[in-house]
Order: structure tokens, then sequence, then C-alpha cells
């Protein structure tokens, strides 16, 4: 059993790598969300692996400081909070109606939480 759950945090991390290294080329998709719970998935069953992550040369010092003291920087909070402002806008203009709804309690919820945090 221990040899399948191992198996599973590798096969998750790897994809949550895939998805965070498709976030750089995609607009609007996160980048060091997916790297942190790559990370994550990685110190259960490869360590070394999530200490490459750590030492990455971009996302490196986030992935650190969201370790050690659940921070996130300032100009990080404010991309998160505009990019989902733009999500509500993009629903108004699109769905419409109460569809809306939909964005705005995640920008209310996950925006607040976001904000809350150490810098």
């Amino acid at each position: 059993m221990h040899r399948a759950r191992r198996a599973l945090w590798i096969i998750g991390g790897v994809i949550l790598v895939g998805i965070g290294t498709l976030g750089i080329f995609v607009p609007l998709l996160p980048t060091t969300i997916f790297y942190i719970l790559a990370a994550a998935c990685f110190s259960k069953s490869h360590p070394e692996w999530a200490e490459r992550l750590y030492q990455h040369p971009k996302y490196g010092h986030h992935l650190r400081e969201w370790r050690d003291r659940k921070a996130i920087s300032r100009k990080g909070k404010i991309a998160a909070i505009l990019t989902m402002s733009l999500s509500v806008v993009a629903v108004w203009f699109t769905a419409g109606g109460w569809w809306t709804l939909i964005p705005v309690a995640v920008l209310a919820t996950i925006g607040t939480w976001i904000w809350t945090r150490a810098e």
C-alpha cells in the first residue's frame, strides 16, 4: 500500500507541475499555486523533487515564502484579485444574469482569504 500511495503522490505532483507550466503560456491560468501543490505532493513522495521546485530561479522564492510563512507577495495578491475581478466583468458581458454571482462569490471568499495572508 505504501508504494501505491507514493506513486499517487508522484503522479499528482507531475500533473500539477504540468498544469503550472501550462499556466506560463496560457493567460489567466495561474502557475505558482500549482507549483505549491506539486511541491506538497513531492514532499510526500520525492523530497528531492520538491527541493528542485523550491530552488527554481523564478518561482522558488514564492514557493519558499508560502512553505515557510504562508505568505503571498503584494504583487501576487494584486494580480490575483485583479484577475478575479476581470472574470466578474467577463461573465457579466458573456453569460450575464445570475451567472455573474459565481465569480462574485469566488472573489468575495478567495479574494478576502488571499488579501489577509502575510506579505
